[in-house]
């Protein structure tokens, strides 16, 4: 049958088992596409290559003709889906969601073919559906069944508040199957629950229930949680080629067969050979430098993955500051020409908190014009030509 056993790479879940088996002899007995679902909330602007791995999944069913559906959660983005983080997550107002909705739309071309794609709305639905019908989808649903949602349970179990809003999320979602009469409904792991929804709505509205695929959760550049970014641990799909060729660079050396597996696009060939030279004794960091090129392959361009790696190399192993980059700050956007190390560091690293700014330099991470200081509260004119060192990565020169 048409590349099963590619279709089946990586995939954590079936559910069933032999569904996609059965999905595709069932389509080409019928001689039509399978309805690939793939449904996001926009609730942040920004992807990176954790959500990829799904990207790349539905990228081979388009390959092979079937229809993709690209469902956003218009509606369900301004009610707020459990995190799984024992809390709701904020809801946003329309203006949000459509701002990011089109950004989302715009990155999902870097993987798959959009113009190929079938992009819904599911406010185009929920919005219309009467209260009557509502109170009739719930019906369909038995609160112990909520309950077996791993997040919802250890609430429970733990006196902490659920609100209605957030046991009523999955089912809006499983809704949208019906809607869209999915075959295939696909996400991350953390998603089976909702997607299983998915199934028993079809089947209790008399339609033949979408099969379920889920893919791995690829860990983030703590190699502790998965990639999200709420944790700042995620190499987005719009970064900079020098910030992707970093970011990739400080992953954990046990996540290489991770993202060998799951964030290249290296022959199984390519992935057994390089997995064998690191079992083999292979020094990580060449691996790694060759996972990060990749990367940058597939989103820019190879000239440009080069360029990275030859930015990284003058950054970060030269002993000298004669090839290092650094990036021009002007005095003048400083509000006072004489200030403590820690207020001129958080000024420059702004995206972090200043207490994190603060441990940088007590830890001795930071360096002005090559000395190492201490004191956050050290006092230091702003001349032009200083050079400041924050970290490993971050090379900035007062003009």
């Amino acid at each position: 049958m048409e590349n099963l056993e590619s279709l089946k790479e990586n995939v954590s879940i079936f559910l069933p088992e032999n569904g996609l088996d059965k999905k595709l002899k069932l389509a080409e007995k019928e001689n039509r596409k399978l309805r690939i679902k793939l449904g996001f909330d926009p609730t942040a602007p920004d992807l990176h290559l954790g959500h990829a791995v799904v990207l790349k999944k539905l990228k081979q069913f388009e390959d092979l003709g079937h229809q993709i559906v690209i469902l956003v959660g218009s509606f369900t983005a301004q009610i707020g889906d459990p995190t799984g983080k024992n809390k709701s997550r904020k809801p946003l107002n329309a203006a949000d969601v459509k701002a990011n909705a089109e950004t989302y739309i715009n990155q999902l071309s870097k993987i798959i073919d959009v113009n190929k794609a079938e992009i819904v709305y599911n406010s185009d639905w929920l919005d219309k559906l009467p209260f009557a019908e509502v109170i009739q989808l719930l019906s369909k649903v038995t609160v112990a069944q909520l309950m077996h949602r791993n997040d919802f349970n250890k609430r429970f179990t733990e006196n902490t508040p659920i609100a209605m809003h957030e046991l009523v999320y999955p089912i809006l979602q499983a809704f949208d199957s019906v809607q869209i009469k999915a075959d295939i409904e696909m996400g991350g792991t953390d998603q089976l629950f909702n997607c299983t929804m998915g199934r028993q709505l079809q089947e209790t509205n008399g339609d033949a229930a979408q099969i379920v695929m889920c893919m791995p959760l690829l860990r983030g550049t703590d190699g502790k949680e998965k990639m999200s970014k709420s944790l700042h641990n995620i190499i987005g799909l719009t970064d900079e080629p020098t910030e992707m060729f970093g970011k990739t660079m400080s992953i954990p050396d046990d996540l290489l067969t991770e993202y060998l597996a799951l964030a290249t696009d290296f022959s199984e060939d390519e992935k057994k050979v390089l997995i064998k030279q690191l079992d083999e004794g292979e020094n990580p960091m060449n691996i790694k430098k060759l996972i990060a090129k990749n990367i940058i392959s597939q989103y820019h361009s190879i000239e440009l993955a080069n360029d990275a790696e030859q930015f990284f190399n003058n950054q970060f192993q030269k002993r000298d500051d004669e090839n290092r980059v650094f990036e021009a700050v002007n005095i003048e956007t400083f509000n006072n020409q004489s200030l403590t190390i820690l207020e001129i560091c958080h000024h420059l690293k702004n995206s972090v908190s200043k207490t994190a700014v603060r441990r940088l330099i007590e830890s001795g991470a930071v360096q002005i014009n090559g000395e190492k200081i201490i004191d956050p509260l050290q006092d230091l004119k702003l001349v032009s030509g200083t050079k400041i060192k924050i970290g490993k990565r971050d090379f900035f020169e007062l003009i």
